[in-house]
């Protein structure tokens, strides 16, 4: 066997491989897409169920929009149907095949996707989306902020009147240490499991749960900033 066909064999088999690996990937992504999702605005002010099925219908699969769905994200009222585009694209489309809107997977079981002059929404979970919805309500309300020692140097409210995309408003109660009142935030969020403070000069403040449900500012030092739910 000559040299060159030795390399046309290989070459050959490589692309077998990742023809084969497309072919897994894409019908692994369409079996985890069957069942029930939450589409919405990034700081889930509007949001709509969507029910995906493994039916096929006409060039995808039967989805189903809950009624509210049309008045909360009118854009929705041209899907009919959705499928897998390429290896990792989840496409909403109308009744022709085209796109209404494209999504590609940024987490585990979370999508973002964009439509020009609308800005970003999110595809993710349903009960993943109910689970951080709740979530963030037992965020809201106030807090103090205590030393490692115990020592209170601040309280703070968390809100959830909405700030721009996924923040929220954020208010510091008077008298507080020199260092947080410089801080200042005014925006928070809730993100990959971490409470987010923001001030208006762009600088941000990470917290993490701990084993004694307390939040502690994040890297941790040795005298550790830690807020308290009131």
């Amino acid at each position: 066997m000559t040299a060159l066909r030795v390399f046309a064999l290989a070459v050959a088999a490589c692309v077998a491989a990742i023809g084969a690996a497309y072919a897994q990937d894409a019908t692994t992504l369409k079996k985890e897409m069957v069942g029930q999702w939450e589409l919405s605005t990034t700081e889930r002010s509007k949001t709509c169920v969507v029910t995906m099925k493994g039916d096929a219908a006409g060039q995808g699969f039967k989805l189903e929009l809950e009624p509210a769905c049309k008045t909360a994200l009118p854009f929705t009222k041209d899907i009919v149907a959705w499928s897998v585009k390429g290896l990792d694209i989840v496409r909403l489309q109308d009744a022709t095949g085209e796109s209404v809107i494209d999504f590609t997977e940024v987490e585990a079981g979370i999508f973002e996707g964009l439509r020009q002059g609308e800005g970003v929404y999110i595809l993710q979970d349903l009960a993943a989306a109910r689970s951080m919805a709740k979530s963030m309500d037992q965020m809201i309300g106030d807090w103090a902020m205590v030393r490692g020692n115990g020592q209170p140097v601040c309280g703070l409210t968390l809100t959830n009147t909405e700030a721009g995309p996924d923040n929220f408003q954020v208010f510091l109660k008077p008298k507080c240490d020199a260092a947080i009142a410089q801080f200042n935030p005014t925006q928070w969020k809730l993100e990959r499991g971490q409470i987010i403070l923001m001030s208006q000069s762009g600088e941000v403040w990470q917290f993490e749960a701990d084993d004694n449900a307390q939040w502690r500012r994040v890297p941790d030092t040795a005298d550790p900033l830690i807020m308290l739910r009131q």
